[in-house]
């Protein structure tokens, strides 16, 4: 079998390719504008890697579609920022992109597993989230944070009625705040350029404080990769049909706490490392209004917490790492690129 990923530079991609290098016997094609993570696995037989912009390439992409026999679109823009400041490059990316390679998908029969997202859910006020039945609640127009899970919640419903009318074969898994290596580029110094961990571990290195955007209230349930990408594998390999037509979320439910709370535990696991005994008096957790970090056009999720019934069920998976091994291996990732860097 060979798998087609779009976006397989990024964090999940990069991960997923090196576990199916790593532990199963399928290929992989890989298409991104940037290589780099991918090189770093090393040369390999069953690994093509392709440099390409699927918002332009479009041949390239039907090419692709075409060579594969499972295809994963997973280019987007996944950082709340740039909802709110270009909603449009997220619109033209997270949507317009991946529904040309959906109705490719169509066109030449192939299995789709694409990454819908937690943010569908919105401000849903009835946790856990269930696949289907949980209202997806998104806030106003004005309000461009909801852009990207306007355009996943979108797809979910394109591909859906595809599988309907046309016998589109898929399956849609729904992330739920995943952590782990090559997450994001801690170095960078820019607030809100990443994701909240790697945000926070950036700010820990550079000997800066952490911003808790509307006081660090808000609750989120925090998976690591490893879990993940074993949830993600089974949805590929799809044994006896069991991923067929649903949809899944992939999150660890008893690893739920505040951003607050992330923060003064990120501080307790550095404290324990050689070089950082003293962080606490280097770094504080500092309250920010969101319209002052993020801008007039945001609004945030108080609580983002999935059921995986569907994924147990269905798949037989369950997470297994804690939080604090969750964030602690995080952590150690990251000291050891950054350490990398400077040497």
């Amino acid at each position: 079998m060979r798998i087609g990923i779009l976006g397989a530079n990024g964090f999940i991609g990069s991960n997923l390719t090196q576990h199916i290098l790593e532990q199963q016997d399928w290929d992989v094609w890989g298409l991104d504008l940037d290589a780099t993570r991918l090189e770093e696995l090393g040369p390999n037989p069953r690994l093509k890697v392709t440099r390409g912009d699927i918002l332009r390439e479009h041949d390239l992409v039907e090419e692709m579609v075409a060579g594969c026999d499972v295809v994963l679109p997973l280019a987007a823009i996944a950082t709340p920022i740039s909802y709110v400041r270009h909603p449009l490059s997220v619109f033209e990316l997270t949507f317009e992109a991946n529904l040309r390679v959906v109705r490719a998908c169509v066109r030449h029969g192939k299995r789709v597993v694409f990454p819908s997202s937690s943010e569908v859910y919105g401000m849903s006020d009835e946790p856990p989230f269930e696949e289907g039945t949980t209202k997806l609640v998104l806030g106003p127009i004005d309000k461009h944070r909801w852009i990207y899970a306007c355009s996943k919640q979108l797809l979910d419903r394109v591909i859906h009625a595809y599988g309907l009318e046309e016998g589109l074969a898929y399956s849609i898994f729904r992330p739920f705040n995943w952590i782990g290596p090559r997450l994001d580029n801690v170095l960078d110094a820019r607030e809100g350029s990443s994701r909240v961990l790697t945000q926070f571990i950036g700010n820990v290195v550079r000997g800066e404080s952490i911003q808790l955007v509307d006081g660090g209230f808000q609750r989120r349930c925090f998976l690591y990769i490893d879990d993940a990408i074993d949830a993600l594998v089974r949805i590929i390999a799809n044994e006896d049909g069991c991923a067929d037509g649903r949809i899944f979320n992939v999150g660890n439910p008893a690893n739920d706490l505040s951003i607050r709370e992330l923060g003064e535990l990120l501080l307790e696991l550095f404290e324990a490392i050689p070089g950082y005994e003293t962080v606490r008096e280097r770094v504080g957790l500092v309250d920010v209004p969101s319209k002052e970090y993020y801008g007039k056009g945001y609004q945030d999720i108080a609580v983002r917490s999935p059921s995986i019934r569907n994924a147990e069920q269905f798949l037989g998976w369950k997470p297994s790492t804690d939080l604090r091994s969750a964030i602690g291996r995080t952590i150690d990732f990251y000291l050891d690129e950054v350490a990398r860097a400077q040497a």
